[in-house]
């Protein structure tokens, strides 16, 4: 046996006390109301008949909301119960013993027995036996509060028992040999990277151990006494020092998954060959922008109160926290055989869980004081008991009669823990930051558009001023030609105004001429026109003549036929004096 705590390889060996699960054909069975206690058969236990008042105030820029509104208890603790099967040192000790529990999970009853003649009864919300495979209980235990997270509520998950009783196997398995086999870490992870957007989403991890009241980082162990930090408004609890890893993708996560069981403290015990001897926790940081439409407003009606949406132009987000918790397991130190600094351990061990059962006790008896402070395993799941939190609680059980009273503790532990009413809340904010870097990069655009402006203007000026000194050299040069030339043109001038008068003498000569022309042309005019008119007479006249010489041709030739005729008529009568004769 191990003198000293040694640390977990990543190469952990499989732990001895849990066979691989197989599945099985009980159906998810839905969750009960009712709460169980001690000493006699618990049908209907009470649950806390009013439901505490939130120590957790919400920021003024966020809103809340009921979880569900058909669930009658939508913030109390769901408690299940998973039952280890036997293993080789359980066959060996109590060969002639019956196992000293019993479970129903169609009743949702477990037997406890103290002996072979007298039992007790229990209700939980869930039971599981020992062939329950994995998927079922991540889908029964954690799926609902993973779905709670994407939806913006705050959740936590977490394994209670006795030391060797499967927690770590329930929770931290990461199945690398076997899908299977993975446990509920590896499994919520998946469904978280598989739902969001890695456009306007994100996911960030924090991997922590709580080691002798000293709280470790598990990425960074060189982070060692990280302080617990509360907002003394909002009473939210944080961890400055601890490193927060964005998350690429499963494999990623899987990687630092690795990283962090291989610097967890484990040692070996009696009970176990490989003993979680720290609180592991881890925190998964879901950030997811609203892209739905809002209604126009919601209603609480338990409170009866309306919440208008933010429908401002500024963008909302839902933040939301997911704790995984693997407890130390609860030992005897006479049974673990523990010695030494394995001893010290156990002590602290023993010490924070029983600070978490009085807070648990005091919730679940509506007690005024809560002893969150006793311990910083009871600090830092403030929220996940009391607050605003949506919780399930997997108490992990073996079948041997050797630990009873182990037994009886982490079942009276789970029937107490189901008393317990969270105020579920959801966080939405608006996305300040998301607006803040919009305008970051509106400013740098608009920086970088003024910048060029400013270049483009200068550049501009630059070749304006080219421009105008260019402009100015040619007016200059304009000028002085303008101005010899205008001395070129008044002395032309003066030149053609001589010239003109000159020229004024002569054409006043020239018109003085002209007139004389003008008075000789006007007179030839006339006698032209007298001689045209002469002419005209003239060829009046001759028309005529030749009228009359035409007249007096035919009076000729008349005259001639008329002398012919005479002269025919002379003769015939010269004949007829000849012929009388």
């Amino acid at each position: 046996m191990a003198s000293s705590t040694t640390v977990r390889s990543s190469q952990r060996t499989d732990r001895h006390h849990m066979i691989p699960p197989h599945s099985t054909s009980t159906s998810r069975s839905t969750i009960c109301s009712g709460g169980g206690g001690g000493g006699q058969q618990h049908s209907n236990s009470s649950v806390r008949s009013k439901v505490p008042v939130s120590r957790r105030s919400v920021t003024p820029n966020s809103r809340a909301h009921t979880l569900d509104d058909h669930d009658p208890e939508p913030g109390r603790v769901r408690v299940a119960v998973r039952l280890r099967p036997r293993n080789a040192e359980d066959l060996l000790s109590d060969a002639d013993f019956a196992d000293c529990v019993e479970l129903q999970p169609e009743l949702k009853r477990l037997k406890l027995r103290k002996n072979n003649w007298s039992s007790e009864s229990y209700r939980f919300d869930e039971l599981f036996t020992e062939s329950a495979s994995q998927k079922r209980v991540y889908e029964v235990v954690a799926k609902p509060v993973v779905e709670s997270v994407l939806n913006g509520y705050n959740g936590t998950v977490m394994a209670y028992g006795q030391t060797g009783t499967g927690k770590t196997y329930t929770l931290g398995r990461l199945g690398k040999d076997d899908v299977s086999e993975r446990g509920i870490m590896v499994r919520a992870f998946e469904d978280i990277m598989i739902n969001i957007s890695s456009a306007s989403d994100s996911v960030e991890v924090s991997y922590l151990q709580l080691y002798m009241e000293s709280i470790q980082d598990l990425l960074v162990p060189e982070k060692i006494n990280i302080p617990i930090v509360e907002d003394p408004k909002t009473g939210e609890v944080s961890l400055p020092g601890a490193s927060v890893v964005k998350i690429q993708d499963f494999d990623h996560f899987l990687q630092l998954l690795q990283i962090g069981e291989a610097n967890r403290h484990a040692a070996n015990t009696k009970l176990n060959t490989e003993s979680s001897r720290s609180h592991a926790i881890l925190m998964v940081y879901v950030r997811r922008s609203v892209h739905e439409k809002e209604d126009d407003f919601h209603v609480q009606e338990k409170d009866n109160i309306s919440v208008l949406p933010s429908d401002h132009g500024i963008p909302t987000v839902r933040k939301s926290k997911l704790l995984i918790v693997d407890l130390a397991g609860s030992e005897r130190i006479d049974k673990s055989g523990s010695e030494g600094h394995l001893a010290e351990e156990a002590k602290f061990i023993n010490l924070s869980l029983t600070s978490l059962g009085k807070c648990i006790n005091a919730l679940a008896e509506n007690s005024p004081h809560i002893p969150t402070r006793d311990s910083k395993l009871t600090r830092l799941l403030r929220d996940s008991f009391g607050g605003s939190a949506r919780t399930s609680l997997v108490i992990t059980i073996g079948p041997s009669s050797r630990h009873h009273a182990e037994t009886t503790s982490t079942i009276m532990f789970g029937q107490r823990a189901m008393k317990v009413v969270n105020m579920v809340k959801l966080k939405e904010e608006f996305d300040y930051e998301s607006l803040c870097r919009k305008l970051e990069d509106q400013i740098d655009h608009l920086t970088i558009e003024l910048d060029r402006q400013q270049k483009l203007r200068e550049n501009d000026k630059n070749k304006m001023e080219r421009k105008l000194k260019e402009c100015q050299t040619s007016f200059a040069e304009t000028e002085k030609s303008l101005s010899d030339r205008s001395e070129f043109l008044e002395k032309e001038n003066t030149r053609l105004e001589m010239d003109m008068k000159d020229m004024l003498k002569r054409l006043n000569s020239q018109k003085d001429y002209n007139d004389l022309i003008c008075n000789k042309v006007a007179s030839l005019e006339m006698s032209l026109n007298h001689s045209k008119f002469l002419e005209k007479e003239n060829t009046r006249l001759q028309l005529e003549l030749k009228d009359v010489l035409e007249e007096l041709k035919c009076q000729k030739d008349h005259n001639d036929l008329i002398r012919d005729e005479v002269a025919c008529l002379e003769m015939s009568l010269k004949h007829g004096k000849v012929f009388a004769t």
